[in-house]
Protein backbone atom coordinates (compact mmCIF):
# COMPACT_ATOMS: atom_id res chain seq x y z
CA UNK A 1 0.00 0.00 0.00
CA UNK A 2 2.07 2.76 -1.50
CA UNK A 3 5.58 1.17 0.89
CA UNK A 4 3.28 2.77 3.88
CA UNK A 5 3.83 -0.17 6.84
CA UNK A 6 1.56 -0.34 10.24
CA UNK A 7 4.11 2.41 12.03
CA UNK A 8 3.71 4.58 9.52
CA UNK A 9 -0.20 4.34 9.22
CA UNK A 10 -0.16 4.72 13.02
CA UNK A 11 1.99 7.64 13.08
CA UNK A 12 -0.13 9.04 10.60
CA UNK A 13 -3.44 8.33 12.48
CA UNK A 14 -1.88 9.61 15.66
CA UNK A 15 -1.12 13.25 13.91
CA UNK A 16 -4.67 13.34 12.32
CA UNK A 17 -6.49 12.45 15.81
CA UNK A 18 -4.04 15.37 17.13
CA UNK A 19 -4.87 17.98 14.11
CA UNK A 20 -8.72 17.13 14.25
CA UNK A 21 -9.39 16.10 17.15
CA UNK A 22 -11.48 12.55 18.71
CA UNK A 23 -15.48 14.24 17.89
CA UNK A 24 -14.05 15.21 14.50
CA UNK A 25 -12.45 12.07 13.00
CA UNK A 26 -15.28 10.23 12.34
CA UNK A 27 -17.62 12.95 11.15
CA UNK A 28 -14.57 13.26 8.54
CA UNK A 29 -14.47 9.04 7.95
CA UNK A 30 -18.13 9.46 7.27
CA UNK A 31 -17.84 12.45 4.77
CA UNK A 32 -15.39 10.34 3.11
CA UNK A 33 -17.38 7.19 2.84
CA UNK A 34 -20.12 9.08 1.73
CA UNK A 35 -17.97 10.96 -1.13
CA UNK A 36 -16.30 8.09 -2.49
CA UNK A 37 -20.03 6.19 -2.38
CA UNK A 38 -20.98 8.77 -4.26
CA UNK A 39 -18.36 8.59 -6.91
CA UNK A 40 -18.68 5.29 -7.42
CA UNK A 41 -22.55 5.33 -8.30
CA UNK A 42 -21.81 7.98 -10.46
CA UNK A 43 -19.07 5.92 -12.36
CA UNK A 44 -21.51 3.15 -12.60
CA UNK A 45 -24.36 5.00 -13.91
CA UNK A 46 -22.04 7.31 -16.68
CA UNK A 47 -20.91 3.27 -17.72
CA UNK A 48 -24.76 2.22 -18.01
CA UNK A 49 -25.71 5.21 -20.27
CA UNK A 50 -22.61 4.09 -22.33
CA UNK A 51 -23.77 0.69 -22.16
CA UNK A 52 -20.05 -0.54 -21.35
CA UNK A 53 -21.68 -1.97 -17.85
CA UNK A 54 -20.87 -5.17 -16.97
CA UNK A 55 -24.02 -7.99 -17.38
CA UNK A 56 -24.62 -8.25 -13.69
CA UNK A 57 -24.99 -4.90 -13.61
CA UNK A 58 -27.22 -4.45 -16.77
CA UNK A 59 -29.32 -7.20 -14.74
CA UNK A 60 -29.70 -5.56 -11.59
CA UNK A 61 -30.72 -1.92 -13.77
CA UNK A 62 -33.31 -4.23 -15.65
CA UNK A 63 -34.94 -5.82 -12.43
CA UNK A 64 -35.26 -2.21 -10.96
Amino acid sequence: MFGFGTQELIIILLIALFIFGGKKLPEIGAGLGKGIKAFKKGLNDTELEEGNAPQGELQKEAKS
